[in-house]
């Protein structure tokens, strides 16, 4: 029995699903803690738990990336690979500094924030999508580069499009523990 309509697409099922899992627990989270403040700390927390994992099954699923030289690098692979690989969007890589050391990402339909309304009372300090700063700084972290990441726009808060600001801080030297030759 037909029920009339056109294949249901598995990835937007998906992709809705986890819009709204996603929303559930920020949900719990300000049920939870005290404040916005300290939900966009969990939150990126959070992030970078799930980034330092995450990593892994990157490079597993894409062998053709080697090591960057440079943050230009990071920036593209992370934008066409990272994002379109776990998130289904391609965000744009702008406002690099004159020193190439600090860059945004602007996403202009953000899949986290699908069906999403802030309440009144966090509209100013609630960055709702801050579990993709703890992933990105997770993440690079594990291939040894220390980033900044932080939001500065947020198409919740009115503004025309999310932009999250990433900027480099330095590269991290592989350290054996201590004790260890």
């Amino acid at each position: 029995m037909s029920r009339g309509r056109g294949a249901v697409d598995p990835k937007r099922v998906s992709s809705e699903l986890f819009s709204l899992t996603y929303g559930c627990m920020v949900a719990q989270l300000l049920k939870d803690f005290e404040s916005p403040e300290e939900v966009n700390k969990q939150l990126e927390t959070m992030g970078y738990n799930i980034g330092v994992r995450l990593i892994d099954d990157f490079l597993a699923h894409t062998p053709s990336v080697t090591r960057c030289t440079t943050l230009e690098e990071v920036a593209d692979i992370l934008c066409k690979q990272g994002f379109k690989m776990f998130l289904g969007i391609v965000p744009e890589i702008k406002n690099w500094t004159a020193a190439k050391d600090e860059f945004s990402l602007v996403i202009t339909e953000n899949p986290l924030a699908e069906y999403v309304e802030l309440p009144p009372n966090c509209q100013d300090t609630l960055w709702y999508s801050n579990i993709i700063c703890g992933v990105i700084r997770g993440a690079l972290e594990m291939v040894q580069m220390d980033v900044k990441c932080s939001f500065v726009g947020d198409t919740l808060r009115g503004n025309d499009s999310t932009e999250i600001r990433i900027k480099f801080v330095k590269i991290l030297e592989d350290s054996l523990p201590a004790g260890e030759d």
